[in-house]
C-alpha cells in the first residue's frame, strides 16, 4: 500500500513508518520515532524524537510529542515517549520526554487526550483514561486505569490518581486521589464514590455498596486513618477493591485528599 504522506511532511531517515499510515501537511517525524500501522498524524503535528506510537494512534493538528523535559536537572539523557495502541491525542497537546527518573513518559491503550492537554516528563498514564481539554499534569504524575480528569484541571508533580476516579473541572490537585472516588474543587475535596463511572464499567452492585461503607468510615468519620482502616478491615467485606483502597492510603507519599 502506498503511504498517504503529504509531500510537505518531513520524516527522519531513521524513523520507522508503516506502509499504511497517514501523515498530513507540514508534519514532522523526527529521529528514532516509530509510527506503526493504522496511525494518523494530522497536519503540523510534530513527533520530535524518541517517540513510539502503538497501532492505530491518532495525533491531532499542532500536537508536539517527544519534546525535551522542562526540568533544569535534565542533562540530555536519551529518554522517550510511548503511546499505547488506539489512543487519540487531539489538537495542540504536548507530551514531554522523560528524565533519568524513569527515562520515559507513557500513555496507555485506548486513551483520549483532548485539546491542549499537557503531560510533563515522567508522567505515566494508564489505559482507558480521559484527560479533558486543558488538563495540565506536572512531572512524575501517575494516573491509573479508567480515570477521568475534567477540563482546566491542574495536577501537582508526584501526585497519584487512583483508578476509576473522577476529577471535576477546574480542580487543583495537590494530593493523591484515592481510587473509585469523585473529587472537585480548589483546593480539591472528595465528594463520595464515583458511582456512575463504576456502574458504567460493570462493577457489581454489592462491590459498590461495600466501597460506600468503606468511604464513610475512611473519609467521613471522626477517626484517624489508622483507626478507620481497622474499622474497615473488621466491618467491611474484604473485597479486592476494598483492599485496594486501603492499600492506596497506606502507600500514599503525598497524602490523600479528604
Amino acid at each position: 500500500m502506498t503511504p498517504r504522506i503529504h509531500p510537505s511532511a518531513i520524516i527522519s531517515s531513521n524513523a520507522e513508518v508503516a506502509s499504511d499510515v497517514e501523515i498530513g501537511a507540514f508534519a514532522i517525524i523526527g529521529d528514532n520515532c516509530v509510527v506503526p500501522t493504522g496511525c494518523i498524524i494530522a497536519p503540523r503535528a510534530t513527533l520530535e524524537r524518541n517517540v513510539t506510537l502503538g497501532q492505530n494512534v491518532q495525533v491531532g493538528m499542532g500536537t508536539i510529542l517527544g519534546g525535551p523535559p522542562q526540568d533544569l536537572k535534565f542533562a540530555g539523557e536519551e529518554t522517550t515517549v510511548e503511546i499505547g495502541e488506539g489512543t487519540v491525542i487531539r489538537e495542540y497537546t504536548t507530551i514531554n520526554r522523560g528524565t533519568s527518573q524513569s527515562f520515559k513518559t507513557t500513555v496507555g491503550r485506548n486513551c483520549l487526550l483532548m485539546s491542549y492537554v499537557h503531560l510533563a516528563h515522567d508522567c505515566h498514564i494508564g489505559n482507558n483514561v480521559i484527560l479533558s481539554n486543558v488538563a495540565q499534569l506536572a512531572g512524575h504524575v501517575i494516573v491509573e486505569d479508567r480515570v477521568i480528569v475534567s477540563g482546566l484541571c491542574a495536577v501537582h508533580q508526584f501526585v497519584r490518581i487512583g483508578r476509576h476516579s473522577f476529577i471535576g473541572g477546574c480542580s487543583r490537585v495537590s494530593k493523591d486521589i484515592p481510587p473509585f472516588l469523585k473529587a472537585v474543587g480548589n483546593p480539591v475535596r472528595l465528594y463520595g464514590l464515583n458511582t456512575v463511572g463504576l456502574q458504567r464499567s460493570g462493577m457489581e452492585e454489592g462491590t459498590v455498596r461495600e466501597l460506600k461503607r468503606a468511604y464513610r468510615l475512611l473519609f467521613r468519620s471522626d477517626m484517624n486513618v489508622t483507626q478507620a482502616i481497622e474499622r474497615v478491615q473488621s466491618e467491611v467485606e474484604s473485597l479486592p477493591e476494598v483492599r485496594e483502597l486501603i492499600r492506596f492510603l497506606e502507600e500514599s507519599e503525598r497524602g490523600v485528599v479528604i
